[in-house]
């Protein structure tokens, strides 16, 4: 008899960005999804997709946390973006839009309070989950769409319950990936509404001065959706000692990214690929590894891909051919040593009991 898979929850998804910016129609079967893409070569990850709802259900990845995300860019920041706040709301807002339609069809379904959570738990604890919406909570990757405290308001009644102040460059509350520096203005007041509201807040991407401070700032729940370690590879993108045992200290998750360049040293992007460079699923597991002997248990790592998050297969562990691939990394952490339990804490329910405690 076949053991039943673990129940996965990935705490970061770029759902609405493939589906509004990449134009992938994520409902349909991954196949279809990369022959539309046959012959276009805008992104470099074309025709390499590695997710859609249907290969979510097959590897019952029944739950994830789904991004919004618009940066905005001001003069001179050379990275893509909208101009204007303004234009970043807009853009996502219709990113909810698109979450909003999924959901009208079936296919997805907003958690955003326990009673929904247990709820969904509970439908999908039957195995019948070819027939089931997948359960999302929304994030912000990114506040610079956030124009005013009342924005704020409103994306909480839509839903959004987790924020990422920055993410790459020099953000509007905080510096992001490849910038360095304290939080920006307005970053108190932002973190203040944030914890009033309950809105869980990511770490994710903050430079190490404005991470510490935004943890020294902010009393509510915290997590790191997609973060690696910086002692098995170096980088200011990934998490050091201090960092994550203020994560741990704080009853925290830090969730296991699979961009390959997170995954090994010396990747170099558009050069290395997983043949060449041997990256597996093995080493997600011992990015997990290492959160979990840094804890003393297993009860702070858990799964966060960021999977199509700008990238394909060409920057994706050479043992996966997409996001149902999941279900290789139980085996794997089975022969490291890891328990059942254990199992089942790393690929969902620690990143559930944080949403349980957040919202009890």
């Amino acid at each position: 008899m076949t053991e039943p898979q673990p129940f996965i929850f990935d705490v970061h998804l770029d759902l609405s960005m493939n589906a509004m910016e990449w134009n992938r129609d994520l409902t349909q079967p991954l196949e279809k999804i990369r022959i539309c893409e046959a012959n276009q070569t805008d992104k470099p990850d074309r025709s390499m997709g590695t997710v859609c709802l249907p290969e979510m259900r097959k590897g019952n990845v029944g739950l994830c946390v789904a991004t919004q995300i618009a940066r905005y860019t001001k003069q001179k920041n050379p990275l893509p973006g909208w101009h204007s706040p303004a234009q970043a709301w807009a853009q996502s807002q219709g990113q909810l839009s698109w979450y909003n339609e999924v959901e009208r069809q079936g296919e997805l379904t907003q958690i955003c309070n326990l009673e929904q959570l247990e709820s969904h738990l509970e439908k999908w604890s039957t195995g019948q989950n070819k027939q089931l919406p997948i359960g999302y909570v929304l994030s912000l990757e990114g506040a610079d769409s956030i124009i005013t405290l009342q924005h704020l308001e409103s994306a909480y009644e839509k839903g959004l319950r987790a924020i990422g102040p920055a993410h790459y460059g020099p953000g509007t509350y905080a510096p992001g990936t490849g910038e360095s520096g304290p939080l920006g203005n307005g970053a108190t007041e932002l973190l203040r509404e944030m914890e009033r509201l309950n809105i869980i807040l990511d770490v994710t991407h903050l430079s190490d001065t404005s991470l510490d401070q935004a943890l020294d700032t902010f009393s509510g729940t915290v997590w790191a959706s997609h973060c690696n370690c910086r002692t098995l590879v170096p980088g200011e993108r990934q998490l050091n000692d201090h960092q994550l045992k203020r994560l741990i200290e704080r009853g925290g998750v830090i969730g296991a990214a699979l961009d390959a360049w997170m995954l090994i040293p010396d990747w170099q992007r558009g050069l290395t690929t997983p043949q060449s460079s041997g990256v597996k699923l093995s080493h997600v597991v011992n990015h997990i590894d290492y959160v979990c002997q840094l804890a003393g248990n297993s009860k702070h790592a858990c799964i966060g891909t960021d999977l199509d998050g700008g990238f394909g297969l060409e920057q994706s562990p050479g043992d996966m051919e997409s996001i149902a691939d999941l279900q290789k990394l139980p085996s794997i952490l089975g022969k490291r040593g890891y328990s059942t339990d254990d199992i089942n804490n790393v690929m969902g329910l620690n990143a559930i009991d944080i949403l349980r405690s957040a919202w009890k």
